[in-house]
């Protein structure tokens, strides 16, 4: 299954905004500035990533549900796991 074409813009979006916050911890990281202020960016980095995935995992879910082809539909089992993939 491959991500909804509506979805695949703003996934690109977030994990692009995530990988230039990352490489802002990273360069904080090696100029030794203050703890407080690179866990806040990492947290921001994280949220991106959060985003991303969720976005990633609605897509799935809608094209599951609406699904109409002869591929089996994901159980809730399996839909459970991608959620708690990204906790």
């Amino acid at each position: 299954m491959q991500v909804d074409e509506e979805a695949v813009r703003p996934v690109l979006n977030r994990l692009r905004r995530a990988q230039g916050q990352l490489a802002a911890v990273i360069a904080m990281v090696e100029s030794g500035r203050d703890c407080k202020d690179v866990v806040t960016q990492l947290a921001a980095v994280s949220r991106a990533l959060d985003r991303a995935g969720f976005k990633i995992v609605a897509s799935g879910m809608r094209q599951c549900l609406a699904d109409d082809s002869d591929t089996p539909p994901m159980t809730q089992e399996e839909l459970e796991k991608l959620f708690l993939a990204l906790a």
